[in-house]
């Protein structure tokens, strides 16, 4: 499950974010009559359906390892938490039908209708994320529910099932999160051809549109997280004891930058800065911040799941002050010139924001997961009660198809990515010719369609 997970949700970052993003350069091509910014909504179009195409094989193995991997979790809580995934399932059929007509309408459409119709499929991304983050953020604050004398939840109230204490902070972080990662990831492919020497406009506005995204949400999400931190130190004080490492209850607790916790309850390497834990907690080094030895060593993560949780959020923490100052130094420049940063390093920075991105997703995935243990949900199943018993060796044998399905999959991602970025460079350069070359006049959004085409029908029609 770990390995599926982490697979998956890289993918997530553009499924949920790259709609919006390329429908933002959409819009500004049609307002301002631009068609190179067409162009390249045109393409990230392409990029977005293949995406699609990928995230229904990896999402499918997901939803298959529910029912194989933790039955017991989805036999006795499925009836409660299992809304957000039907709510996923309605998007993701609402997002496949949506993303066809866009693909359909880039030829066939008028402009402004063929925009029109496009517009709720960020809103379908969103529906997504939407059930997805609901059923996590139950299993962190389980509501809506009351368990009878065999200890079975009944009196089951969707709404407050939905809508729990994590829910609000999980949603909004992960949102706006994936968005900006899209928008470093995708502003990082062109920062690359910047650094090659490519400065026409078609890589300027590559590059500014989503980076500026990006570099607007940086600090909102970098508020979102200590927003979030600090809902997990009122909600789940445990859990927030493991991710900076607390081992005693205490008052004036210091903060561990890294650091490795034993157990015995010692903490060795990292850089302590004393007092800041009680006041990030609470603004106060009076505040108290509870301890994993608040609770019995069976109800807590273990030493080195605490160490995991610890340095997965440290890093998030660490990329998201880059990434400040690296959207600070972008707005300083454009500020004072209304144009783009003149230094290589910066676009170095900018090149290497996405794959920092990427990182603090799963980070992020990590330190929810991990920082939860034993829980599987918070304080009502263990994982030990959720998981399958299968035995071993069927484990791994599903383990190992499972990676070779994947690695496949993403693989040939990556090389029809790669095929398609090298194809439309090579038309941008002009060194192609005869059939191939008219075969990408159809990349203009809403140009004529390629004469050949055209005839081959006819002559078709006449026969």
């Amino acid at each position: 499950m770990a390995f599926t997970l982490a697979s998956h949700i890289l993918l997530v970052p553009f499924g949920v974010a790259l709609p919006a993003i390329t429908l933002l350069m959409h819009y500004r091509g049609l307002r301002k009559g631009d068609a190179v910014a067409l162009l390249l909504a045109r393409r990230w179009s392409a990029v977005m359906a293949v995406q699609f195409a990928i995230g229904i094989v990896t999402g499918t193995v997901l939803s298959f390892e529910f029912g194989l991997l933790w039955p017991g979790m989805m036999g006795r809580w499925g009836d409660v938490f299992g809304l957000g995934f039907g709510i996923e399932a309605w998007a993701f059929f609402l997002e496949a039908i949506l993303i066809a007509i866009y693909l359909y309408g880039w030829r066939r459409l008028k402009p402004w209708t063929h925009f029109w119709l496009a517009l709720p499929l960020p809103l379908t991304a969103l529906m997504g994320a939407f059930g997805i983050v609901a059923a996590n953020a139950w299993m962190n604050t389980p509501r809506g529910f009351t368990l009878d004398a065999s200890g079975k939840p009944v009196n089951v109230n969707v709404r407050q099932a939905v809508f729990t204490p994590m829910f609000g902070p999980e949603y909004w972080h992960f949102v706006v999160g994936v968005v900006l990662t899209a928008g470093y990831v995708v502003a990082g492919v062109y920062a690359v051809g910047l650094l090659r020497g490519r400065r026409d406009r078609y890589h300027r506005l590559g590059f500014t549109v989503p980076f500026t995204v990006a570099a607007i949400l940086t600090p909102v999400q970098f508020m979102l997280g200590d927003a979030i931190a600090r809902s997990v130190f009122h909600k789940q004080p445990v859990k927030f004891a493991a991710t900076e490492i607390v081992w005693n209850t205490d008052t004036h607790v210091p903060e561990y930058m890294f650091g490795r916790l034993h157990p015995d309850g010692s903490i060795s390497g990292g850089i302590k800065i004393p007092q800041l834990d009680s006041i990030l907690a609470g603004f106060s080094p009076d505040t108290k911040v509870t301890g994993l030895t608040s609770v019995p060593a069976s109800d807590r993560p273990t030493a080195t799941q605490a160490t995991i949780a610890h340095w997965a959020f440290d890093i998030m923490v660490t990329i998201g002050s880059l990434l400040i100052l690296l959207a600070l130094w972008y707005g300083w420049c454009w500020l004072r010139r209304r144009e783009l940063p003149r230094s290589r390093w910066f676009f170095r920075s900018a090149a290497v924001a996405g794959a920092a991105c990427l990182l603090t997703v799963e980070c992020g995935w990590i330190t929810t997961e991990v920082g939860r243990q034993p829980w599987i949900v918070y304080q009502n199943m263990r994982v030990s009660e959720a998981v399958t018993g299968t035995r071993a060796a069927s484990l791994w044998t599903m383990f190992g198809i499972v990676v070779v399905v994947y690695v496949l999959v993403l693989g040939s991602f990556l090389a029809i990515l790669l095929k398609m970025s090298r194809r439309w460079r090579l038309a941008d350069e002009g060194v192609l010719a005869g059939a191939l070359a008219e075969d990408l006049e159809g990349d203009t959004p809403y140009g004529p369609r390629p004469l050949s085409t055209t005839a081959g029908t006819d002559r078709g029609g006449d026969e």
